[in-house]
């Protein structure tokens, strides 16, 4: 409980979405919309006003009761409710920050 604790608290060293979508570029995800409509696939791109483009795309409606598949699609940041990205993907954000601030530091130590 600690630990689920930890990671949903926010803190000092707490990860921009912009790095954790650079980082999930190629891995799955689901993007859900304002208007209740959801997405799962495949990361290709994610801009500064976090737009993204997927592909190998299934759509669901809000209802549930419909699917699309989709080669690929592209969602406006500003429409997006939420982000569901795998739990590897934030591991690799957290590592990669580490390795960041420990080149900062060798570097003022200099």
């Amino acid at each position: 409980l600690a630990s689920i604790r930890a990671r949903l608290e926010p803190s000092a060293d707490a990860m921009l979405p912009l790095s954790l979508l650079t980082t999930a570029k190629g891995n799955p995800m689901l993007v859900e919309l304002k208007n209740g409509d959801t997405y799962n696939g495949r990361l290709v791109n994610a801009d500064s006003w976090m737009n993204v483009s997927l592909e190998e795309v299934i759509c669901t409606s809000r209802d549930g009761d419909r699917f699309w598949r989709l080669a690929e699609c592209y969602i406006r940041g500003n429409s997006i409710k939420y982000l569901r990205i795998p739990e590897v993907v934030i591991d690799m954000v957290q590592e990669d920050e580490v390795v960041k601030e420990k080149k900062v530091k060798n570097f003022q130590q200099r």
